[in-house]
């Protein structure tokens, strides 16, 4: 995702959408819709979509990895814990497991459905997708004890009966979650920043780019070979000094980034990959225009939701499906960026905005939940049933597999995607 255009976000429809999504929001807000009102506020619901990911990706370009990537997931993260207080505020006792569905449905759609389809369109792309083991490794650690501590312990709690935390079990939840969550944040953006930066495959190595051909984390050499078979062979120390990184951490088109931080001047103009940084003016352009169009996104979903609920209900579907369908809604800004992040050959950025928005959505909607309990009415389920303790204990062991050896092929993107759609069947029917 840290790769934009370098125009102005201010001369294309990417600026019009938004602002169109969010009257719409405006004109439906509470009102009971017609069919072809709910047929427009859909349109402008997928436009709003497609305008966050543009201006998610002006950001990031300024901001550069892994700065950029917690700008979607964040954002859309906080405006989702809106969205469930809301509904659970207006909805009484069958809402009371609506944050345990919309969050797992997050975890299973970030972990199964985004990796997925990363990997499948990595690996597409280059028959390998590789991707820091290190960070990604560290990313899912944090993802299945969030899961487990938030989703998987009320079903076994004592202290009250059913799948509920008691109050001192939840606040302890809500502490454990935010200083997971800015444990993580700290560690991404600062102590080992490194670790969460996409490879250089340039030049086919296999570890994160650092000078002279060596693995940045630990100075050994790499062992594919060198992208110029003809040329002379990389020596095994740098023999000369290194040359500084720029501040999205992204090598030139030699493997190696210019002394401005910029591409060097071979790279051709229009590669995006190269592209200047947008002015700070435009980036911030851009990060309001970002927030109004998830706005937009969360609150036209909200508007759709009677009728998503209505068509649930008439079905005969269990009424966790009204969960997985706004989730899938709201996720699209990142599971579309993280499409083109691994187009670009920046599978670790799909990672990144995967296994974040997953930390994001339990570290931050557990807290904010517990807070909300203080007014709201009725019981908070939070424990997951069998089948679904079964669906994330898999997926935590099949994402351990796949993340261990830093690569993936085909295979591994395709198990992701089945293990999504097994999710998505049983929810349908459990």
């Amino acid at each position: 995702m840290s790769t934009a255009t370098s125009r102005s976000p201010l001369t294309d429809w990417t600026v019009l959408v938004p602002v169109v999504a969010l009257v719409a929001l405006v004109f439906s807000w509470g009102r009971d819709l017609p069919g072809f009102a709910v047929v427009l506020v859909s349109l402008c619901l997928a436009g709003a979509v497609l305008a966050a990911v543009h201006h998610a990706e002006v950001v990031a370009h300024r901001v550069g990895e892994p700065f950029g990537s917690l700008v979607l997931a964040v954002a859309v993260t906080v405006i989702e814990v809106a969205l469930i207080v809301t509904l659970m505020a207006d909805g009484g006792d069958k809402t009371s497991s609506l944050a345990r569905d919309t969050v797992f449905a997050a975890v299973m759609i970030t972990c199964n459905g985004i990796v997925g389809l990363s990997l499948l369109v990595g690996a597409l792309r280059n028959r390998v997708a590789v991707f820091n083991a290190e960070g990604s490794g560290a990313a899912l650690a944090t993802v299945a004890t969030l899961a487990v501590l938030s989703l998987v312990l009320p079903t076994f709690t004592t202290s009250k009966p059913g799948p509920e935390f008691s109050t001192a079990q939840l606040t302890f939840a809500a502490v454990a979650s935010l200083a997971l969550y800015g444990l993580f944040v700290a560690v991404q953006t600062v102590r080992h920043r490194d670790y969460f930066l996409p490879v250089d495959t340039a030049r086919g190595r296999g570890g994160a780019h650092g000078p002279g051909g060596h693995d940045a984390r630990d100075g050994r050499a790499q062992d594919a070979e060198p992208a110029e078979p003809t040329g002379p062979a990389v020596p095994a120390e740098p023999t000369g000094p290194a040359v500084p990184a720029g501040p999205t951490g992204d090598a030139g088109p030699t493997g190696h980034a210019g002394p401005t931080g910029q591409a060097a001047p071979a790279a051709p103009a229009e590669d995006p990959e190269h592209a200047a940084p947008p002015t700070a003016r435009a980036a911030l352009i851009s990060l309001g225009l970002l927030l109004v169009a998830l706005v937009a996104v969360v609150g036209d979903a909200k508007a759709v939701s009677p009728v998503i609920e209505q068509g649930v209900a008439k079905a005969g579907l269990p009424h966790a499906v009204v969960g997985v369908i706004i989730a899938l809604l709201v996720l699209l800004p990142e599971t579309l960026a993280a499409v083109r992040a691994a187009r670009r050959d920046r599978v670790q950025t799909s990672l990144n905005l995967a296994y974040g928005s997953a930390i994001a959505s339990i570290g931050l909607t557990i807290p904010a939940i517990a807070l909300a309990s203080v007014w709201l009415s009725g019981p908070l389920m939070l424990g997951l049933g069998p089948i679904h303790m079964v669906l994330l204990a898999l997926t935590i062991v099949v994402s351990s597999l796949t993340i261990a050896p830093g690569r993936a092929t085909l295979l591994q993107g395709g198990v992701h995607l089945v293990l999504l759609a097994a999710y998505l069947f049983l929810a349908v029917s459990p």
